[in-house]
């Protein structure tokens, strides 16, 4: 749980009154550009300093008074990995297990084997996707009820991105609760249950997934026969258009669902070639927020 978490590093970056619950068994999304306080939160909840006001809490227990306590039952990912030189990748995972308390020899196995990952070479000579790899490795080894992701497929290739996808949602079938700090929204749409958006330090949205894939506000791409046709309707129904390419002489129109019979009677007006409902996604939703959240001023509604 985090509860009007504050941490101001001055000249507005950090993080101001954040607050924000995950469920027992939820995968809880957290999205925003770079810069906008996901790191800093996750950092927060691992203990790594104090916060100036507010407080984070995890399974009952204070991030900033209980760090040791927490890092024994969390499995956590920093975005940017840092790994200690002069170890092998498999030193390292045993100095990990150590730490972690971790002894499920199998798990590790199905871990390196899934990610396809030889721990056996130098830390300092792997390249980035296998310092990631490794990280994965280590974060879920331990078999941790709670899982802290800050970036997790950065530096991954695509296969192994959608591998790790993948694997998450067996973890998450697996009733793990996850925190997963991404700017790839495919990724978050894929596995998450519910998102909020940081924007300048201050949660401005939360949203359940399942809202976004069954919104009632619909877009549909229509493409026209003739140039005059395509001009006429931008005429007749330009507030609505949301895009428009002239050239293809196709446009784009955003409307509500109890709209939609009104517009394909104005459509058959014209000569159309192309109708076609384009499902809203997360990085839709996301745009539109922050378009209008920037339009108000830098500090966007909250919900």
């Amino acid at each position: 749980m985090v509860d009007r978490l504050t941490k101001d590093y001055g000249h507005g970056r950090g993080i101001f009154g954040v607050s924000f619950q995950v469920a027992p068994g939820e995968v809880f999304g957290f999205v925003g550009p770079n810069g906008a306080g996901k790191t800093t939160t996750i950092r927060q909840l691992m203990g790594f300093s104090a916060p100036q006001a507010g407080r984070a809490t995890i399974l009952g227990l204070d991030c900033w008074r209980r760090p040791s306590q927490i890092l024994r039952r969390v499995g956590y990912l920093p975005g940017e990995i840092a790994l200690p030189d002069g170890l092998t990748g498999s030193q390292f995972i045993r100095f990990m297990q150590g730490l972690r308390g971790a002894r499920d020899s199998e798990r590790l196995r199905d871990l390196l084997d899934l990610f396809q990952l030889d721990p056996r070479s130098q830390t300092k000579r792997m390249s980035l996707g296998d310092k990631r790899k490794l990280a994965v490795v280590t974060a879920f080894m331990a078999d941790p009820d709670v899982l802290l992701l800050d970036e997790p497929t950065s530096g991954l290739d695509p296969i192994m991105q959608d591998c790790f996808i993948e694997f998450m949602r067996r973890e998450k079938d697996r009733g793990k609760t996850i925190l997963l700090s991404s700017h790839l929204f495919s990724e978050v749409e894929a596995v998450c249950d519910r998102v909020a958006i940081i924007k300048d330090g201050e949660i401005v949205s939360t949203v359940r997934t399942d809202d976004i894939r069954h919104n009632e506000s619909k877009t549909y791409q229509i493409k026209f026969g003739t140039l005059a046709d395509f001009q006429a309707f931008l005429t007749d129904c330009g507030p609505q258009v949301a895009f428009a390419d002239q050239d293809e002489r196709r446009v784009e129109v955003r409307i509500d669902d109890d709209d939609v019979n009104h517009l394909v009677r104005r459509l058959a007006l014209y000569q159309v070639i192309g109708f076609k409902e384009r499902k809203t996604t997360l990085e839709d939703y996301f745009l539109r927020f922050y378009e209008s959240a920037s339009q108000k001023g830098s500090h966007g509604p909250h919900h």
